[in-house]
């Protein structure tokens, strides 16, 4: 009896570790319901979307970086809701906007055409970045700094 209860416990914990599956991120991915899940479950967690926002950073932001479509997107949706209330995502994407004139350059034009940056501080700005040695690529299409320099902003 205390063989056939031994054996049967053998074989009981054998087939229960062979129901250990491992799973293909890739596989899973693939699939587009799946997939839209993960994004959702992400987005709607801070520790998530923190974690994600990290890596991304660690990737150079490359699905931002140069596309204003996505940037807009993000500033218009709760993306940028998301990021201001959590100073360590925030920190770390205006680090990365800093370091990156072109996406400077793509931020500040959408505030001036959403009226949110004038003219004269564009110019101004632009200005200080270059004398700072940080070339902002797109904004050479306006016009140089006027007199009206107003750096008391900064």
């Amino acid at each position: 009896m205390k063989t056939l209860v031994i054996i049967l416990s053998v074989i009981g914990l054998l087939s229960l570790s062979s129901c250990d599956q491992k799973t293909n991120v890739k596989t899973m991915l693939q699939n587009s319901e799946t997939r839209s899940e993960i994004i959702k479950t992400i987005a709607g967690n801070p520790e998530f979307m923190t974690e994600f926002m990290a890596n991304m950073q660690g990737k150079d932001m490359q699905m931002m970086q140069g596309d204003p479509k996505m940037m807009g997107a993000m500033m218009q949706g709760e993306g940028i809701q998301v990021m201001m209330k959590d100073s360590t995502m925030m920190y770390s994407m205006m680090n990365g906007m800093m370091n990156d004139g072109k996406m400077m350059g793509t931020m500040m034009k959408m505030m001036h055409e959403k009226g949110m940056m004038s003219e004269d501080c564009i110019k101004s700005c632009t200005k200080m970045m270059e004398e700072k040695g940080m070339e902002m690529q797109g904004m050479n299409k306006m016009a140089m700094p006027t007199d009206k320099d107003h750096t008391n902003h900064h």
